[in-house]
């Protein structure tokens, strides 16, 4: 296939400006990294910008990880992303799959019902209500169980399992298969892009979580990560800075970022390929 000049024009300005979108994205990220590993002196002799540091400290984040109440804050924030996650990925499979099927006597409702709870919104007040009859506050299960099913995520899903090749339902009804044990041994396997991708979706909700941890969590030791993260900030920012501070708010602001958005990052490219065919196969058949 021979392409035209005008074809190769379109793709050179498409590169460029993908470039041009990604540096804007990238710069920002290396500019908080940087500002974290770099002494403060040299900092302030750049003018506040350095993209590459000449020297490296790691002072800001021995500081961040040696509060006392960072460890404690970060086996909640795991456990609260592994359970919450798990639960969230069995409840949303279980309620995407049956109504996925065109035969379900009264889907249509029932989807409608769902999609409702996306557009009209009980409000802050009377969920917490709910929250505290049910019994849930001061308790990390009151981080998962609110926010237990997505409409998104739900909308998402449903709509994979949707394209899924109905003869290999027909087949597996014919050779004795209950609805379980289809979900089971073909839907889960033909699922991985979309399992993963909604799970990447629930885990950085899970791990960002902030406001419910606020309105929901009393005892200190329950804290999550992103609320002892606040408090270290506010009580370096309150503190003034003097001429002996050898670490300045700011560079413990960047820090925290850093240590708060690291496992995301981490975690991210093991499962690209999975959250882009998932992502691809969401948007298409829905």
């Amino acid at each position: 296939m021979v392409r035209s000049k005008n074809d190769s024009i379109f793709e050179w300005i498409c590169t460029i400006f993908i470039g041009i979108i990604g540096l804007i994205c990238v710069v920002p990220i290396i500019y908080v990294v940087s500002y974290s590993l770099t002494p403060m002196a040299e900092m302030l002799k750049r003018g506040g910008f350095v993209l590459i540091p000449r020297e490296i400290t790691l002072s800001a984040y021995k500081q961040v990880l040696s509060d006392p109440n960072m460890t404690n804050a970060l086996k909640v924030n795991v456990w609260v992303t592994v359970v919450g996650t798990t639960c969230n990925l069995i409840v949303t499979m279980m309620l995407a799959y049956p109504l996925s099927r065109p035969d379900l006597p009264g889907r249509k409702f029932f989807v409608k019902m769902i999609v409702a709870c996306m557009i009209i919104s009980a409000g802050t007040i009377p969920t917490y209500l709910v929250v505290k009859n049910t019994g849930l506050v001061d308790s990390l299960w009151a981080l998962i169980i609110p926010s237990l099913v997505t409409v998104y995520n739900f909308i998402v899903m449903k709509a994979f399992f949707e394209g899924l090749p109905t003869d290999l339902f027909e087949s597996a009804r014919i050779d004795g298969a209950g609805e379980f044990r289809i979900l089971w041994q073909i839907v889960l396997p033909l699922s991985l892009p979309i399992i993963c991708t909604i799970g990447l979706y629930y885990a950085v909700s899970h791990w960002n979580t902030y406001t419910a941890a606020i309105y929901y969590i009393n005892s200190q030791e329950k804290m999550p990560l992103q609320v002892v993260l606040r408090r270290m900030i506010n009580q370096a920012t309150a503190n003034e800075v003097s001429a002996d501070d050898v670490i300045p708010p700011e560079t413990l602001r960047m820090a925290a970022v850093v240590v708060a958005t690291a496992p995301v990052v981490i975690i991210y490219p093991f499962i690209q390929k999975y959250f882009t065919k998932g992502t691809l196969a969401g948007a298409v058949k829905g």
